[in-house]
């Protein structure tokens, strides 16, 4: 198996030794192992897209003026 070194913010730490009962490493191994998995699938729905760049960014920014025109009316 394979180490990697990961940096916490001090905080996040001290709360983290507060549980020393918890195996850090399992639940940061089981989240990396889930987001693998979720871009897995997600590549794979890619890959069937028959969208592309230009079409991607024309519906991002006709979702970003919504969204802008939105908030503003508030």
């Amino acid at each position: 198996m394979t180490n990697i070194t990961l940096a916490v913010p001090e905080e996040l730490h001290q709360k983290m030794k507060q549980h020393a009962e918890i195996r850090w490493s399992d639940v940061v191994r089981k989240t990396i192992a889930q987001r693998v998995e979720l871009l897995e699938v997600m590549d794979k729905i890619a890959r069937k897209s028959k969208l592309t760049m230009k079409d991607v960014d024309e519906i991002s920014h006709k979702i970003k003026r919504e969204v802008f025109e939105e908030l503003n009316q508030r």
